[in-house]
Formats: C-alpha cells, sequence, structure tokens
C-alpha cells in the first residue's frame, strides 16, 4: 500500500498522535482509532498522558506529509480543508489496573489484552522477509520516491501493489509472474507515460534474474485511477494487517497495529515474535520460522510460546526451551529490549512494520545468537 491509501493515511495519523504522546511522557497508554472519509477525519479511542497536544494540527502536518497539500494535490482532502473531530478519551481504569507496573498480577505489567501474537522470518531476502510483500514495499517506495522527486508531477500519493512469485520445488522464488500496480494519477497524463514511467518503477525495484519476458506487468488495470485517497474510499486504522505484515505468509493473530503504545501486546508482541523468528533464521537454525504467543489480560506471563520452524538440529521442544531461555516476552521486558517508549512508531506505518534495517525489531543480538546456537 501506497502512503496515500486511505487506509494507511489512517494509520499514518494514529501512529503521529501516539509518537507525540511518547515525545512529551513515555509512560503514556495509547489506543488511538482514526477514519477518513472526504474532507472529514474523525479521532477516536483512548488516551491517558501529560502531554498536551494540537490534534488538528498534527493531523494536518501529516497529511501534508503524505502529498495531500492543498486544492490541487485533491479537491477534497486537502490539509487546507480538513476537519477534525475529535473523539478521544481517557483509558478504562479496568484496564489501567490490570496493565499498570506495581498493580497487575505479581505486581508485574500485565498484558493490555489477550490474544495471540505472530511473528514470520524466512531467508528468501537480506531482511529476512517473505519475497513478495519484500517486493511490493520496495516497488511501493520506489514509486513515492520517483513521486516525491517532483520528476512526474501527475503522479498522486494513492496507490497500490501486488507481486506474484512463484516458487521452485525447493521452496526458493525461482521467477516473478506477474506485477500488478495501480496508482492514482492527474487526469491530463497519457496512459503511455504512465505505463513507461511505472514499468521503470517495477523493473529497478526487482531482481532482473526474477523478471522474464512472460512477466506480466499490469499497470492501472481498469484504465483510469484519477479519483482516489479519502476522496473515494473511507480509510480507517488497522484494516491493512496483512499488508502490514507478511502478506499472508504465516499466520496472523488479528489485531492491527498503528496507534497502539507497547502496553498492547497486539503490537508489542508481534514485534518481539518478529524479533525472535529473525534471530533463529539468522542464527542457522531455520530457513523458515513462525513464532506464536498468547496472553491473558493483566497477566505478565505468556499463556503460551510456541515455535514452528523447519530445524533439523533440534527438536520442536529443544528450539522452543532455548527461546524461552534467550528472550523474555513480559510485556515490560518486550517494551525495555526494544525500547518501546521511544517516539519511533510512524517510521513503522507504511510499507510493512517488519524488513525496515533501522527498527529496533529487526536488530540482529549477537548474543541472543550465541544462546539459541549453543548446546
Amino acid at each position: 500500500m501506497g502512503c496515500g491509501h486511505p487506509d494507511k493515511v489512517a494509520d499514518a495519523i494514529s501512529d503521529a498522535i501516539l509518537d507525540a504522546c511518547l515525545e512529551q511522557d513515555p509512560e503514556s497508554r495509547v489506543g488511538c482509532e482514526t477514519l477518513v472519509k472526504g474532507n472529514q477525519v474523525i479521532l477516536a479511542g483512548e488516551i491517558t498522558t501529560k502531554a498536551k497536544l494540537d490534534y488538528e494540527q498534527i493531523v494536518k502536518a501529516v497529511v501534508r506529509s503524505i502529498g495531500y497539500c492543498t486544492a490541487q494535490d485533491d479537491p477534497v482532502f486537502n490539509s487546507e480543508s480538513l476537519n477534525v473531530t475529535n473523539l478521544i478519551c481517557e483509558q478504562s481504569p479496568d484496564i489501567a489496573l490490570g496493565v499498570d507496573e506495581n498493580t497487575g498480577a505479581g505486581k508485574e505489567q500485565g498484558a493490555g489484552d489477550q490474544g495471540m501474537m505472530f511473528g514470520y522470518a524466512c531467508d528468501e531476502t537480506p531482511e529476512l522477509m517473505p519475497a513478495p510483500i519484500m517486493f511490493a514495499h520496495r516497488i511501493m517506495r520506489k514509486l513515492e520516491e520517483t513521486r516525491k522527486s517532483k520528476a512526474y508531477e501527475w503522479l498522486r500519493p494513492d496507490a497500490k501493489c501486488q507481486v506474484t512469485v512463484e516458487y521452485n520445488y525447493a521452496g526458493k522464488p525461482s521467477r516473478i509472474s506477474a506485477v500488478v500496480l495501480s496508482t492514482q494519477h492527474a487526469p491530463e497524463v497519457s496512459r503511455e507515460e504512465l505505463e513507461s514511467v511505472c514499468r521503470q518503477v517495477i523493473t529497478a525495484s526487482l531482481p532482473a534474474s526474477l523478471l522474464s519476458p512472460s512477466t506480466q506487468f499490469l499497470i492501472n488495470p481498469t484504465g483510469r485511477f484519477v479519483t482516489g485517497g479519502p476522496q473515494a474510499d473511507c480509510g480507517l486504522t488497522g484494516r491493512k494487517i496483512i499488508a502490514d505484515t507478511y502478506g499472508g505468509v504465516g499466520r496472523h493473530g488479528g489485531g492491527a497495529f498503528s496507534g497502539k503504545d507497547a502496553s498492547k501486546v497486539d503490537r508489542s508482541a508481534a514485534y518481539m515474535c518478529r524479533w525472535v523468528a529473525k534471530h533463529i533464521v539468522a542464527a542457522g537454525l531455520a530457513k523458515h520460522c513462525e513464532v506464536q504467543v498468547s496472553y491473558a489480560i493483566g497477566k505478565a506471563e505468556t499463556v503460551s510460546v510456541e515455535v514452528l520452524s523447519d530445524c533439523k538440529a533440534l527438536t520442536a521442544d529443544e528450539l522452543a526451551r532455548r527461546v524461552k531461555a534467550a528472550f523474555s516476552f513480559k510485556p515490560a521486558d518486550i517494551t525495555e529490549a526494544l525500547g518501546l517508549k521511544r517516539p519511533i512508531f510512524s517510521a513503522s506505518t507504511n510499507y510493512g512494520h517488519f524488513g525496515k534495517a533501522d527498527l529496533p525489531w529487526e536488530q540482529i543480538d549477537s548474543k541472543r545468537i550465541y544462546m539459541l546456537q549453543k548446546a
């Protein structure tokens, strides 16, 4: 998804509000939901913080940064004509009772909700991510870079991409069979120019060895994409959970990420599971790995920790034992290990929450690698 897709606009606003809270008050509890449609932005959810925020200015700054600046960019949804409605209230004290440190069960910070969270890693790309979703993210980033360079004034912010990859008998990517790229554009651009620029973006983003004369390039398949963004479609926080994670590879617990602070294990534990799975693959113990945890609200200890992989050197039980020895899944420990009280979440909003080298849950810790590898 491009950063101008309505759902990603909503995600970006929610994460910007989260970061603004954490910048002033690292202990902020944030569950921010955003709806965008037409020229309306509606904020809702629960926030408990000492931070003093100008919500309208945060919203407008995000919308400008995406590229919906003036009526020339979008006659309906732009930072100059937005109407912002704020329905945010404080977090329920019943939730805080089990989540706050020194009040939860065992006097430890408990999980902010019950549920299952998953993390995945594989050796298909340098980022240890599945190839199809990683290739789609590369195309989207390149398209945004091209748009913001102002080389083609007709490019607009709303866009989406899908990459279909064929695998060989060994389970390795062997060929890209199809690329679907849809991008919003100004009405005056010719079909020929649009296709030419989009093909350049695609080929510059993908391994040439996986492209062939039979690869299909499906660019704006309907033929026209002038009306886009929140003018064309409603956007909601947390609606692109598969694009945010692994593109359908591996399982998903159902909880979204954006707008949630680290006490919400929907987000923090999913990041932790990715961190653990990436270490297992980076340690050479598996070519692909899925880590699953589950929680009860208000409890610090997990209900379960499961590791599914193609590891041949260790039994599943032994691998899980080493994981539990090397990593703690308690909410407070996750927050400390990954530094999740910092205003870093806007960097995760677009082009996937995983596979970006500068995010803390993507960093490899050599000491933990050793703990996983040792007998």
